[in-house]
């Protein structure tokens, strides 16, 4: 069965399959580095993550992925000026963070993380001005070099804008404006003194947001169109619609040919931002005892194309499921009865079906876990019954990995298990200081330890043996 994926540029799902080569050539907006990245903004990398892992893991095509940094405009600019840091050395600092974060989450790496401000990437800018130049696509105005969108009829495709509701003339200068705004827009900007500026390009500068993307996507990718390009649905307009005006405008060729968008995750029923203060980062919940595997879970646990709301106990919900999951998985595991039975075959071989036919219907991760959590209830059902043998641990084990290399939870909770939340010998020594607080019958003492510890995902279990931790 082929992967069928909503495409935001048709308004339709539509099978998808490669280019001749059978690779799949992806482009993904990453984070602008002037931050730690929020959890929300974790929901797009996770529901990408998915279709990366379904086209590799489940489809077996060969994938060239690039997930960009932008790591110049003026959040970056003002950030580093305010820090009184050169741009490099402030936007590396939060390049670190995502990667820390991109692993806690179990994201599969990609295959290029370009940084806007590499020099390979600016002279791709240059060129791609140039492009655009002679084909009459671009003005100057004040130092700064502007896409005139009456140029390109085709304008407004993806965002299904209104051309004729668009103000002519009118120009965007900055890198943050109002998305109902459908103007004239900068490639190439003039430099204020003390801002970093390059002299690829005349007059010398710095680069727009919406060029960058164009610029690496193609330098990396090659030849448009490219396959698939994803990001957040907020990126639909301006910024994907002005990647498609450049790259289009430049090339001749259409950009992109599926285009995919996920949808806002939601704190209160509010989009979840920095410019809110609603943001929790993979930090923040980790410090108050919540796994990474939770929350990734948590962030799949909705289609990507619906507006997922995060609650603590819709994170204390999924970490309980998490653990029934684990459970069953290790029922399994201790399993010694002789013999197979043809009903657990069978049962297997229908969740297999129904998780690949789900994911591969516009990833549907809900449904996926709907077949997954099934099966587990069915094992556990034929556990407790004495229906299930050590002649059928090897297939259910083999399904299971097989959901896992397209949901990536199990192997990033098994790394959490070999990699605790507190270390070890900080464990340790926490057990034995309150071992010492309640020899002295210091009881408030030994409690706080005890809850300290478990809010930081650590539980204590007291027995005539002695006190044994695990992770929450």
């Amino acid at each position: 069965m082929p992967l069928r994926l909503y495409n935001t540029l048709t308004r339709q799902v539509e099978e998808f399959t490669p280019g001749a080569d059978q690779t799949v050539r992806m482009y993904t907006c990453g984070l602008t580095v002037y931050a730690r990245g929020h959890v929300g903004n974790f929901r797009t990398f996770v529901c990408v993550d998915v279709l990366r892992r379904t086209l590799r893991h489940l489809l077996h095509y060969p994938v060239r992925h690039v997930m960009n940094f932008t790591d110049v405009d003026d959040r970056t600019i003002i950030g580093a000026q305010k820090a009184g840091m050169e741009l490099r050395a402030y936007t590396d600092q939060y390049i670190a963070m995502f990667r820390e974060d991109a692993t806690a989450l179990g994201l599969e790496p990609v295959e290029e993380n370009p940084r806007a401000t590499d020099p390979e990437n600016i002279q791709a800018m240059a060129g791609l001005i140039d492009a655009l130049a002679k084909n009459g696509h671009t003005y100057e105005s004040d130092g700064s070099i502007y896409f005139k969108i009456a140029t390109l009829p085709s304008y407004g495709q993806l965002a299904h804008l209104d051309p004729e509701a668009m103000k002519p003339g009118a120009r965007v200068a900055s890198d943050n404006y109002d998305k109902d705004d459908a103007r004239d827009f900068v490639l190439w900007k003039a430099t204020a003194d003390g801002e970093p500026t390059w002299h690829e390009v005349t007059p010398p500068g710095r680069p727009g947001w919406h060029l960058e993307c164009s610029a690496m996507a193609l330098r990396l990718l090659g030849d448009s169109p490219i396959d698939i390009h994803t990001g957040g649905i907020d990126l639909i307009f301006p910024h994907h619609e002005n990647e498609i005006a450049q790259s289009e405008g430049a090339t001749g060729q259409p950009f992109s040919r599926f285009w995919m968008h996920v949808e806002y995750l939601l704190v209160d029923e509010q989009k979840m931002s920095k410019s809110l203060g609603n943001t929790h980062t993979v930090p923040d919940l980790v410090a108050r005892g919540i796994r990474p595997s939770a929350v990734r879970a948590l962030l799949m646990s909705a289609h990507y194309r619906k507006q997922l709301n995060f609650t603590w106990a819709s994170l204390s919900q999924m970490e309980e499921a998490l653990k029934r999951l684990t459970d069953c998985l290790a029922r399994v595991d201790a399993v010694t009865a002789a013999g197979a039975h043809a009903e657990v075959d069978a049962r297997v071989a229908q969740a297999k079906t129904e998780f690949a036919d789900a994911i591969l219907d516009d990833l549907n991760t809900a449904a996926a876990f709907g077949a997954m959590f099934e099966l587990v209830r069915f094992l556990n059902t034929a556990i407790d019954a004495g229906q299930l043998g050590a002649g059928d641990v090897a297939g259910i084990r083999a399904a299971f990995d097989g959901f896992d290399q397209v949901l990536g939870i199990l192997s990033l909770r098994r790394a959490e298990d070999e990699r605790p939340p507190v270390p070890v010998a900080e464990i340790e020594s926490l057990i034995e200081a309150r071992h010492a607080a309640r020899r002295r019958r210091d009881f408030a003492e030994s409690d706080r330890i005890r809850k300290d510890l478990a809010d930081r995902g650590i539980l204590l279990e007291d027995s005539a043996a002695g006190t044994r931790w695990k992770i929450k």
